[in-house]
């Protein structure tokens, strides 16, 4: 069944390659140019209560690869001309892709000034762009560049390497875009063909734990997401394990969203909240083999097998949304688009041709989800490959326009065939416009932190953390405001004041609102304040969620309070919230067994309930599996409750275990206390 199962899946997806082929040789049969845009724009479906509009089309833009926009609301692309340069088309553009900057000088909806930025064979198909006031980060394996315009002609005439040596080239597995964070570190990830990445001057970068930031599972492999201030100090491995994880998105309060593609035909395609340091099981932990290989407890569906999920150790995913090829993704915070969307990740997945959102509800220590369709089309060419939100909270879509997306191949092989389109989100009858603020005055700088578009906000706070305390009366306002999330922004710069670090970490610790709780943590571990008494406050907090961020606060905590901190957190586990258990492990890493034996001094006789054996399902303990076999004795287990417990023994070495399997095997297990 297994095999016969497998041969299916690969059939099929042979099926799907061979039908690529055969469609992906002729230009787009609709046309090109702006009157043959429109008239697809008339085949989008857009949400009640939406409109949709052409910005741009080719000549001015093709192949749009990745997308920001600037505090101007100005347009900035990537560009795929060259895309797949070893393929038979070989190179179409001369002198190189470009970075463009689109813009809609009279408001009037439309882009009618054109600008090349940067052009060069360096930026070939480059799948990541950020805009950071006269600076941007363009992604583009094997390099990240930091270009910078500093005369002001929209000319980029300074060009630095960030990272280099970054595996996928010419690849869409490679590096992605960066973000600005409400921490002021950038955010950013690349996919399992990127491997590893080195500094500009070829040196290997690392964790802070001396780890080598490499696909080598020391500990680290497949794709993986990152963070690092803008100097690139303080860089960190926030959660790895996946296949494609295309692009990252960070909400206010610091909590990270991402989508991730399957290998191709397996409907699995996932969304994930992204549980700091967490793995997410696209190769198995202990071979680094893929998902068919056959293992103790595997899941029936293929969409959920694909993940491991039957093991400890891996994050659950958020939602799964079947098949695709999902791209840009980001959180929006904005006002102008219905509540439906507000404070909801909104994403475009290419493969199914939707921009979608994904409205979450709390769940848990974790998220539930569910779809909500923004720009959906039956047009076979709307590929939407990036999505952002402008300064007055449009919704921006850039349309790479193709028979296919990804997968090695395009159809528009001739340059003069090429399109791409850019088209604006917004309710109806709204008008373009671009919020005024002044970066020199306080206020204007906070009416920057406020926008929905996150090249202004950085802009506001990069002016607003250089004002140092002479910002303060004017962000205690926003920090005793309404809206939670521009209260997050404002306690972040708040906790930067010097000597009042400890006062507005205090103050977040209190608030009523658990998101600002959680923030005012991370925040309190990003500012390296001692976290074990914080914790101490908020290890009984009513929010899981709260209790979670916690467990993840103790991670590597050395102290003997922080091992019975962590004991007192396992103690509420109830055995029904796998975010929570996993939250629980990630702060127990490498410290396993201290903290395990914690929990047991804590509960005792009484370790043996529901709750508890998750915990012991998913402790790496050397004790570990002298309690797993005490369970494996129990008679009323399930077929698949005793696979999943065999399971766990498999993350387990040493003779420990050795001494609980002969004891399982002899029969000789005495109390199941």
């Amino acid at each position: 069944m297994i095999r016969r199962n497998l041969i299916s899946v690969l059939v099929i997806a042979l099926l799907a390659v061979v039908i690529s082929i055969l469609n992906l040789q002729a230009a787009n049969p609709g046309g090109i140019g702006w009157d043959a845009a429109q008239k697809q724009l008339s085949r989008l479906k857009v949400a009640e209560g939406l409109e949709v509009s052409l910005f741009a089309a080719e000549p001015m833009v093709v192949n749009p690869a990745n997308m920001d926009i600037d505090h101007r609301g100005r347009v900035w692309v990537t560009e795929g001309a060259n895309y797949r340069l070893w393929q038979k088309w070989g190179k179409l553009r001369k002198g190189g892709d470009r970075v463009m900057i689109l813009e809609d000088t009279d408001q009037d909806g439309r882009a009618d000034k054109e600008t090349v930025f940067y052009q060069g064979d360096d930026v070939n198909t480059a799948l990541g762009i950020c805009v950071l006031g006269n600076r941007v980060i363009v992604s583009c394996s094997p390099q990240v560049l930091l270009l910078t315009d500093t005369d002001g002609d929209d000319k980029a005439d300074k060009k630095e390497v960030l990272f280099s040596n970054i595996k996928g080239v010419d690849h869409d597995h490679g590096v992605h875009a960066f973000v600005f964070g409400p921490d002021g570190r950038l955010y950013f990830n690349f996919g399992n063909d990127g491997k590893q990445l080195l500094d500009r001057d070829g040196t290997a970068i690392t964790d802070p734990r001396g780890h080598v930031v490499a696909d080598q599972r020391k500990p680290y492999q497949q794709g993986m997401v990152f963070r690092c201030y803008p100097d690139l100090s303080g860089f960190e491995v926030l959660g790895h394990n996946f296949r494609n994880n295309y692009e990252v998105s960070v909400d206010s309060f610091g909590t990270l969203w991402q989508s991730d593609n399957d290998d191709d035909g397996n409907r699995a395609v996932r969304i994930n909240y992204v549980m700091e340091f967490g793995n997410y099981g696209y190769r198995d932990e202990l071979t680094g083999k893929g998902w068919r290989e056959e293992r103790t407890g595997w899941e029936e569906e293929i969409p959920l097998r694909h993940w491991h999920l039957n093991d400890p150790g891996v994050v659950p995913n958020l939602l799964q949304t079947g098949a695709g090829s999902p791209t840009g993704i980001l959180v929006y915070e904005g006002r102008l688009l219905p509540k439906p969307f507000r404070n909801q990740m909104i994403h475009s997945d290419a493969g199914p041709r939707a921009v979608r959102a994904y409205p979450v509800k709390q769940s848990g220590a974790g998220y539930s989800a569910r779809i909500e369709n923004i720009l959906t089309s039956e047009d076979t060419w709307y590929r939407p490959s990036d999505v952002c939100v402008a300064p007055d909270g449009a919704l921006f879509i850039s349309d790479w326009n193709d028979a296919g997306v990804g997968g090695h191949n395009m159809a528009d092989r001739k340059l003069e065939e090429m399109s791409g389109r850019i088209y604006r989100i917004a309710p109806k009858g709204n008008q373009p416009k671009v919020p005024k603020f002044r970066l020199d005055r306080v206020s204007g700088a906070v009416r920057a932190l406020k926008s929905p578009n996150l090249a202004t906000r950085y802009m506001g706070w990069t002016a607003l953390e250089k004002m140092g305390n002479d910002a303060e009366k004017a962000l205690v306002k926003v920090w005793k405001g309404k809206n939670p999330r521009h209260r997050a922004r404002a306690l972040h710069l708040l906790a930067r004041l010097k000597g009042k670090t400890d006062q507005y970490i205090q103050a977040g610790l209190e608030d009523k609102n658990p998101n600002i709780r959680i923030a005012a943590l991370r925040i309190a571990r990003e500012r390296k304040v001692e976290l074990v008494s914080l914790v101490s406050k908020l290890v009984k907090d009513p929010s899981p969620q709260v209790r979670r961020d916690c467990a993840i606060a103790l991670r590597h905590e050395p102290s003997a309070l922080g091992a019975e901190l962590w004991a007192e957190l396992a103690a509420q586990h109830e055995g029904e919230d796998r975010w929570y258990l996993e939250a629980l492990g990630i702060g127990a890493h490498d410290q396993e067994d201290r903290y395990f034996k914690a929990w047991l001094a804590k509960v005792g006789e009484a370790w043996n309930t529901k709750g508890g054996r998750d915990i012991v399902w998913r402790s790496r303990s050397p004790k570990a599996p002298e309690y797993i076999v005490k369970i494996l004795s129990d008679q009323s287990l399930s077929e698949k409750e005793r696979a999943r417990y065999f399971r766990a023994l498999d993350f387990i070495e040493g003779p420990e275990k050795e001494a609980a399997l002969v004891e399982l095997l002899t029969g000789d297990l005495g109390d199941l206390k």
